[in-house]
């Protein structure tokens, strides 16, 4: 359950640019509200590059479905190979365990998808151009949000609400994909780790509804997964069934296999393989009508 800023920060970070050299070419625009619960708030973080392309890309601060803060400064440089791109980046935070569970966090982030399409104009980003990717329980969020998009609720009072929740590609590391039996009864792995009983302590018959392998449909986004094969926390078979579910309904979809890695990666393995993916993958999907 490491935080997910380390974790990407280590999985991305090619350049020996400092923070401060990428500070000038980027702006942060901090905790910006993107919905309220229980009298407190939904926060995102921003970051703009200086000349923006359109495509953006939503990063899910899960870990474990605990969503923590970090100092945003640090994706100056954790972030710098999308922002040289022009990639605007949201660092999203949900409804964190122990307080609020999986469906919970579900529901938050795909308000988070549907406020960036509401204001995708303020931050110069093209709603038709959103990606996310996430690690663990990132990316089986990651994933929900790719296979369960829907058009929004025309009638809602709130404006948020109106918006759909779509998003045009995924990249889910290490993502658990089937939720099926984890509350009453779940693998011993995740069991044998107290702070994971908290998110998991919901109503069972949910369990399918979180569950992005049963999700898997031809509206689905294109959708990579890159999974360690000696992962004894979530075992790859999560990525391979989920794999196999998309090629069933023709979703552009790819497994990248780390051999030798668990349930997260060394930086040799995130430099020759885990990163010049997940860039291409985005690269590709998030690309402008004009350079398709």
């Amino acid at each position: 359950m490491r935080s997910i800023l380390s974790l990407f920060a280590a999985l991305l970070v090619a350049s020996s640019a400092t923070a401060a050299e990428a500070e000038k070419k980027a702006e942060v625009v901090p905790d910006v509200i993107y919905g309220r619960k229980d009298g407190m708030v939904l926060t995102m973080d921003v970051i703009k590059p200086a000349k923006p392309s359109g495509a953006a890309i939503l990063f899910l601060q899960s870990g474990g479905w605990y969503s923590r803060w970090s100092d945003p400064q640090g994706w100056l440089r954790a972030g710098k190979p999308f922002l040289d791109r022009g990639t605007t980046l949201f660092i999203v935070r949900h409804g964190s365990a122990p307080k609020y569970t999986v469906p919970e966090a579900i529901e938050d982030v795909r308000r988070a998808v549907r406020f960036i399409r509401l204001k995708a104009k303020d931050y110069g980003v093209d709603p038709e151009r959103l990606g996310v990717t996430g690690a663990s329980a990132g990316g089986h969020l990651s994933l929900m949000l790719g296979t369960t998009g829907d058009d929004g609720d025309p009638k809602a009072r709130d404006p948020v609400l109106r918006q759909p929740s779509r998003v045009a590609a995924v990249v889910a590391v290490c993502p658990p994909t089937d939720l099926r039996g984890w509350v009453k009864n779940p693998p011993a792995a995740i069991k044998a780790i107290a702070g994971l009983k908290p998110p998991l302590t919901f109503d069972p018959k949910k369990e399918p509804d979180c569950s992005p392998l049963l999700k898997a449909t031809k509206k689905a986004a294109p959708t990579l997964l890159i999974h360690g094969d000696k992962d004894r926390l979530v075992p790859i078979e999560h990525s391979k069934n989920m794999l196999a579910a998309l090629e069933k309904v023709k979703v552009p979809c790819k497994l990248v296999t780390i051999e030798g890695a668990g349930h997260s990666f060394t930086p040799e393995q995130n430099e020759k393989f885990a990163r010049p993916a997940l860039l291409a993958w985005f690269e590709k999907h998030l690309a402008s009508k004009k350079d398709q």
